[in-house]
């Protein structure tokens, strides 16, 4: 099931880099680096994915779960948009 995401500034991530464990620290940077790359397309992350990206920096779920998350959430997205 897919939970409303809480809003989570892009900024946050720079708190992991600065003060977060080495490994966080690596995966706030690799985020970080993703979500600005959108940005510079001119795209906009959903709060869905910034959500996820602070529970894999956290430790909360694996780089695999990440992946399926992010998935079954577009595909709703898209059979949503479908619907339309």
């Amino acid at each position: 099931m897919i939970r409303e995401p809480q809003e989570i500034p892009f900024s946050e991530f720079d708190e992991y880099i600065r003060q977060g464990e080495p490994d966080q620290k690596e995966k706030a940077s690799i985020w970080s680096m993703a979500i600005g790359l959108q940005a510079v397309d001119g795209l906009q992350v959903s709060n869905y994915l910034k959500q996820t990206a602070a529970e894999h920096i956290e430790g909360k779920i694996s780089q695999d779960e990440v992946e399926r998350r992010i998935a079954a959430y577009y595909k709703t997205a898209e059979s949503r948009n479908l619907d339309r």
